[in-house]
């Protein structure tokens, strides 16, 4: 369903001719009525010769333009009114600057109270407004002069709408959001918010996530142009009683969307596009960011030629394409528009680097603007890039768990951990490689991603819990080869029961860790260690006993001291080869 939209200076009668369009007052407050004044959003609809129509009826009185700001994205086609008998005013401009920085390409003029002047007049206007449209995206639109006290032109501005939102195609793209304009609670039902659902369908008990504040809800009823439905399609403008959820928490501006499908950013790269009134942009501006239905305050730093990174107080739920409004609250106007490039960028140098594909990939499918954001980060979240773009996968990614990257950082990773790995059996000669935990972490990566980029490295492999060469055999050098002949001869004339402690020995802890490693040695314990052969001798001694043992028994047949007996028992547990029972052990 088309949702057209008003804009134009106050008192030019847009409420009015919505009023005659529809039969339906947009004007909700007893304040607008005694004013004859629209001071917020108002809303109507009508059959248009067979195709339903919404209208959102904005303010045009500068004091109330951030009202007017919430409700004209969402607009298929707007609807431009101008007073034969006052011209173009400031609001004009301001409203044209509005819809031209949106991109709003479809429109028609009511060139409204004829009544009021003569036709000399009104040709003048026309000519006028030609003029004003010219340069913008709303050039050559239909102009209708049109007066709603006497009826005439009434029926050719309705053809003109009826032809211009004939075109309107609804956007399902399976991604629903709604910018919330309206959040109240109705007695019996709760809360209730109104908005323009776009990008999707959503249907009764479906589930949902408030933005900010990601507050999950759920959709309880839907209301469309007073009709219950229990689902609704995008592009029209709906009612939901939401549950889970107070009115009080949800305030214009909120979004509802699915949960992640969005993804909240206080950080955006944006193409950005003065209004044509201003010469250029400062840094120094108090600007407020208008999207969707709200507006925040924002800090603006230009990086080059209509580029910049927009610093939010808020986090905010956009993606890749979102258009913007941005006004300077100083001089309280409209300033400029644009579109969000990244929500989410590198740092400048690379965002810069990165500007020709992101800027190639706004009006092109989410998996090339996927396929951009990715080479401007080089690495993500699956999840990150698909909420930032839309829904896409970026080709040509290299997917390792729940990351992506491009080829070229995939490679230099990969080059970064065979460097590490040989670096570190340089340094480590007998250990078997670099722990795996220690490599993801020097990397910066997770261990599902460490792994892919193992297996894309024709040189390392893992190793149990390392990471290895696989060229890779620890050697001993000569000096160490022959301080451990001397230990093992030392250790066999001990004997396990004169073993000497491991701090003792003339080989260093690291040869130790070695040689337990391949066998050589059993380190029973954090003091000592036992050749293979004397553990099996004691290993036989635990399998002499036919019921359970104590220490001392153990002790009285092996020939051990308590010194050592104790711990070799304690590693005979560990290692499977008996089961402790109170203060005995049986042999298993």
């Amino acid at each position: 369903m088309p949702v057209v939209g008003t804009a134009g200076h106050v008192d030019h009668g847009k409420s009015t001719l919505t009023l005659v369009l529809s039969g339906r007052d947009p004007d909700r407050w007893a304040e607008e009525k005694r004013r004859g004044l629209t001071i917020d959003l108002g809303f109507a609809w009508t059959d248009l010769d067979g195709v339903d129509v919404s209208f959102v009826d904005v303010p045009g009185h500068e004091r109330y333009s951030k009202n007017m700001l919430a409700g004209i994205e969402s607009i298929d086609v707007a609807l431009l009114v101008v007073a034969a008998d006052e011209g173009w005013m400031p609001q004009s401009e301001e409203h044209l600057a509005v819809l031209d920085l949106l991109e709003v390409g479809t429109a028609v003029v009511a060139l409204s109270k004829t009544d009021r002047v003569d036709a000399d007049l009104v040709e003048l206007a026309t000519l006028e407004i030609e003029e004003r449209l010219t340069g913008t995206t709303l050039a050559g639109s239909p102009i209708v002069p049109v007066s709603a006290i006497t009826g005439e032109g009434v029926d050719r501005l309705r053809h003109a709408l009826r032809a211009s939102v004939a075109a309107v195609a609804p956007l399902d793209v399976g991604r629903p959001r709604l910018w919330v304009d309206r959040s109240f609670s109705v007695p019996g039902a709760g809360t209730v918010v109104t908005g323009t659902l776009l990008g999707g369908s959503v249907a009764n008990d479906d589930r949902m996530v408030v933005h900010p504040g990601e507050t999950e809800c759920r959709i309880r009823g839907i209301q469309s142009h007073e009709t219950t439905l229990d689902r609704v399609e995008p592009q029209r403008r709906v009612a939901l009683n939401l549950g889970g959820v107070s009115a009080s928490d949800i305030e214009r501006g909120a979004m509802l969307g699915r949960a992640g499908h969005w993804r909240p950013t206080d950080r955006l790269a944006v193409s950005l596009r003065t209004a044509r009134y201003v010469e250029q942009l400062s840094n120094r501006g108090a600007y407020h960011l208008h999207v969707g239905s709200g507006g925040w305050p924002v800090r603006v730093r230009i990086i080059d030629d209509g580029i910049a990174v927009l610093d939010l107080p808020t986090p905010l739920p956009l993606a890749v394409g979102d258009r913007f409004i941005l006004r300077d609250t100083g001089r309280r106007m409209v300033v400029a528009g644009g579109r969000v490039l990244d929500p989410a960028p590198p740092r400048v140098a690379k965002l810069r680097a990165a500007l020709p594909l992101l800027l190639g990939a706004l009006d092109s499918t989410p998996d090339a603007r996927a396929f951009a954001l990715l080479e401007a980060r080089g690495r993500d979240s699956s999840a990150n890039v698909a909420a930032d773009s839309g829904g896409g996968r970026p080709a040509g990614a290299v997917t390792a768990g729940s990351s992506v990257m491009t080829m070229s950082v995939a490679s230099g990773l990969v080059t970064a951990l065979e460097r590490l790995v040989v670096g570190y059996h340089s340094q480590n000669p007998l250990r078997r490689g670099l722990p795996s935990a220690e490599a993801a972490s020097r990397l910066g990566v997770d261990t599902e991603t460490l792994t892919a980029l193992i297996e894309r490295s024709s040189s390392l492999t893992i190793d149990g819990s390392v990471v290895r060469s696989r060229e890779f055999a620890g050697v001993r050098s000569d000096g160490q080869e022959q301080a451990w002949q001397r230990t093992r001869r030392r250790l066999e004339e001990a004997g396990p029961a004169a073993a000497p402690r491991i701090e003792d020995l003339e080989i260093g802890l690291e040869l130790v860790h070695a040689l337990a490693r391949e066998g050589e040695l059993v380190r029973i314990s954090d003091e000592f260690v036992f050749l293979p052969a004397q553990v099996a001798e004691l290993v036989e001694v635990i399998g002499s006993f036919a019921e359970p043992f104590t220490v001392s028994q153990f002790r009285e047949r092996s020939g051990l001291s308590r010194k050592y007996a104790v711990p070799f028992l304690e590693w005979a547990d560990r290692a499977g080869h008996t089961v402790r029972q109170g203060d005995a052990r049986r042999p298993r």
